[in-house]
């Protein structure tokens, strides 16, 4: 059971993660949702706690990897050690693989998969002591199948699948759990939806409550992984494809090209003067002269500087 559980949820202020909050608040939970706007994130925790639950917004900007340790000892000052952990930031930007900046490829691989393994490794002392837990990772099925000019959000999305599968290998007997949620194109809200393109026609569509509900059902029944695409008939047949596609790889290219997976990421990709920059702090100087910058002034202990950000 869920009630009486503390719950930290990344990415927690819009998309899947604020449905997230939703469904989980209905099972009795406390969410202490993690996102960088601290406006967006008191909104969903205003509804959290409206629906009769607690919601704890903690405003941080999870690619400053160097600082997850400041946030996660605050969280435990506050609740305690959380019983689970959700995975759910991401980024994406489509984009020709050469056309990508090595900051561009630092801030992706930061939020999507380096800060989940971090969150995770700081926090599993507590769950191992305790001996129960549940960590879940929001992965997507263009971790199982990389899509083309999305390739750096698709590597980051497999090599976060097969974390998860090599961690939950190694938990096996501790009480600690693990589960991967791999949704297909998500249309109502959250990144897909903030492109302005549709998805492929025939490659199955859900929408951001059908992830949360699939998510709150791996928990309580520790499914190891989960797909959500549509319904069951589309979910069937993508487990196929993608099973055809361990002994024929290309025909599952040809497949992509054959549903529009291609042509429509293409229409997807921004002039870079419309895209936003990546944080300064991961920056990449592009002159192989340029001086590195210096590092970081440590965030002080008493004051950490992700509790003063600005939305």
């Amino acid at each position: 059971t869920l009630a009486g559980k503390t719950v930290l949820l990344t990415g927690a202020s819009r998309g899947i993660g604020a449905d997230i909050a939703r469904v989980l608040v209905q099972k009795q939970a406390t969410v202490v949702g993690v996102a960088r706007s601290q406006a967006a994130l008191e909104r969903v925790c205003a509804e959290v706690d409206a629906l009769g639950g607690r919601g704890i917004p903690v405003s941080f900007d999870i690619s400053r990897v160097d600082q997850l340790p400041a946030l996660v000892q605050q969280i435990e000052q506050q609740v305690g050690t959380p019983d689970i952990l959700i995975n759910n930031a991401g980024l994406e930007r489509y984009c020709a693989f050469q056309d990508y900046s090595p900051s561009d490829l630092h801030h992706i691989l930061s939020v999507n998969l380096i800060a989940a393994m971090e969150l995770t490794r700081l926090l599993l002392p507590g769950l191992l002591q305790r001996g129960s837990g549940h960590i879940v990772n929001l992965v997507s099925l263009a971790g199982k199948k990389g899509h083309p000019y999305d390739s750096v959000y698709s590597a980051s999305k497999g090599g976060l699948l097969l974390w998860n599968h090599a961690l939950r290998q190694e938990l096996w007997g501790t009480g600690v759990e693990v589960s991967a949620i791999c949704p297909g194109y998500v249309a109502d809200r959250g990144m897909l939806a903030d492109t302005g393109v549709p998805a492929p026609r025939l490659a199955g569509v859900s929408e951001s409550g059908d992830v949360a509900i699939a998510l709150l059902k791996a928990i309580e029944h520790n499914r190891a992984e989960v797909i959500v695409n549509q319904d069951f008939f589309t979910e069937t047949l993508t487990k196929l494809l993608l099973a055809t596609e361990q002994i024929f790889p290309r025909m599952a290219d040809l497949t992509n090209r054959w549903l529009g997976v291609t042509q429509l990421n293409q229409q997807r990709i921004k002039p870079k003067s419309k895209h936003p920059s990546p944080p300064s702090h991961l920056r990449v100087p592009t002159s192989p002269l340029a001086s590195p910058a210096p590092p970081a002034s440590p965030a002080s202990s008493t004051s950490p500087a992700f509790w003063t950000r600005k939305p």
